[in-house]
């Protein structure tokens, strides 16, 4: 008897992980030099041990390589800087190709072309490109089914650019949810739709509701989502930042426990990897590290 066809999609945050774009710590953080200069323009909560940073990093991207899914690197560009090992910040993936996008933190607007450099070598065609005045960072954006994004209106991501957005995905008959998010600790912060939000699989997502707006949450539910509520503590850590291997196989930041024991009541199997370097001091999780591409889903 026959297998049925495997179905692959770029269009999901939960099927089971095929194939991602990841920065390594070596190639965002190249220099000692380069750690000193940047890390507090850019916001870090402090300077990155770099040779912690790449130990970190060795065992996050051995996870990913654990569970057989096929890794690219970006490769390193002094002209970028630290920020771009969160690499799903400069595109949005879609069925008929990549969108790039426009960055609202200024610093990071070489990020997008470095990302389309890497899709073409990768035979992923560009459906669009975000332009001024619009802006539009991936870590506002997730999938919450193959037809439906939601997209956060934040400090990163504008009118504009959600605009532009919609115009890319109509014809292609993909509905565009809103989330107009709060100013909570102002623009200079790194506060991303995906701060408070991450599906993991297609019933169940990690959140942070005291920030959630309330029509958004209503709307999730409506969806078919079981919400899985991170505590205060817990998000300060980067707690709701959250990336499904696979249905229910979570892999996120250590010294959660609270949502860790939580995710595994809800029937998952959680990965922790210890990323005080690369994760905490820089404000970005493991949906941040990668810019997932192919999951399958059956």
């Amino acid at each position: 008897m026959n297998e049925p066809a495997m179905t692959t999609t770029f269009q999901s945050e939960t099927g089971k992980l095929l194939s991602v774009v990841i920065k390594p710590a070596a190639n965002a953080m190249y220099s000692e030099e380069q750690i000193r200069n940047e890390w507090q323009s850019l916001n870090f909560l402090d300077a990155p041990d770099r040779d912690r940073a790449l130990a970190e990093y060795h065992a996050f991207e051995k996870i990913l390589l654990d569970h057989h899914i096929r890794v690219r690197h970006l490769a390193p560009d002094e002209s970028l800087t630290m920020d771009s090992m969160y690499c799903r910040d400069a595109s949005i993936l879609t069925d008929q190709g990549a969108i790039l996008c426009r960055m609202g933190k200024s610093s990071r607007c070489g990020e997008p072309e470095a990302a389309g450099a890497l899709f073409y070598e990768m035979d992923i065609p560009i459906l669009g490109k975000i332009k001024s005045p619009g802006t539009v960072e991936g870590g506002d954006v997730a999938w919450l089914n193959n037809r439906t994004l939601a997209v956060g209106h934040t400090y990163r991501t504008n009118l504009d650019g959600i605009r532009q957005l919609k115009d890319m995905l109509d014809p292609l008959g993909v509905k565009v949810i809103v989330a107009d998010l709060p100013h909570f600790r102002g623009p200079t912060d790194v506060f991303h739709l995906m701060s408070i939000l991450s599906p993991v699989a297609d019933d169940l997502a990690v959140v942070y509701a005291p920030l959630m707006p309330i029509a958004f949450r209503l709307t999730l539910l409506e969806l078919g989502y079981q919400l899985i509520e991170v505590p205060e503590v817990e998000f300060n850590r980067i707690g709701c930042n959250v990336l499904a291997l696979a249905p229910r196989v979570c892999l996120m930041v250590e010294g959660h426990p609270q949502t860790q024991a939580r995710l595994q009541a809800a029937g998952c199997t959680v990965l922790t990897y210890a990323g005080e370097e690369i994760s905490i001091k820089g404000g970005g999780g493991p949906t941040c590290l990668t810019r997932p591409l192919k999951r399958s889903m059956v």
